[in-house]
């Protein structure tokens, strides 16, 4: 719900809607926003947009000031996270259902609930993708 409702609150500001590609995900009142605004005011507009969403405890602001991102630089950026999630699936004594991974302009962020000892295991293997420039963990930890 909290994804819908950030896409929809910058989907109501045709300035935003235009001059940005936003990509919110929510993991346990955790938001991180990727993406790109053309300029730092449009990037903190998302942000007190964003802000003033209930149920959010915290928001991860990954929004870089650039132009929004191309069709096959997008592609790429799946292309990776498919990559990523095929590593933690393979990856023993890890649950790979409980890891959301997104991919950035090559940078793959972690979220989740997990152990100490998951989190280590699944940042190894993201860290071992080969076109993974960086590896960002925010992770809640069980233990």
């Amino acid at each position: 719900a909290i994804e819908l409702k950030i896409a929809n609150a910058v989907k109501s500001d045709e300035e935003l809607e235009q001059n940005t590609h936003i990509n919110a995900t929510s993991e346990n009142g955790i938001v991180l926003l990727t993406g790109e605004a053309s300029t730092g005011v449009l990037r903190d507009r998302t942000l007190a947009k964003v802000r003033d969403i209930a149920g959010i405890r915290r928001v991860v602001n990954e929004i870089r000031v650039a132009e929004p991102s191309s069709i096959g630089d997008r592609a790429h950026d799946t292309w990776l996270t498919t990559k990523v999630k095929t590593r933690l699936l393979g990856t023993e004594n890890l649950d790979s259902s409980r890891i959301k991974v997104v991919t950035e302009n090559d940078a793959v962020f972690l979220m989740g609930i997990v152990s100490r000892k998951e989190a280590g295991l699944a940042t190894h293997a993201a860290t071992a993708v080969s076109g993974v420039t960086r590896v960002v963990k925010l992770f809640e930890y069980l233990d």
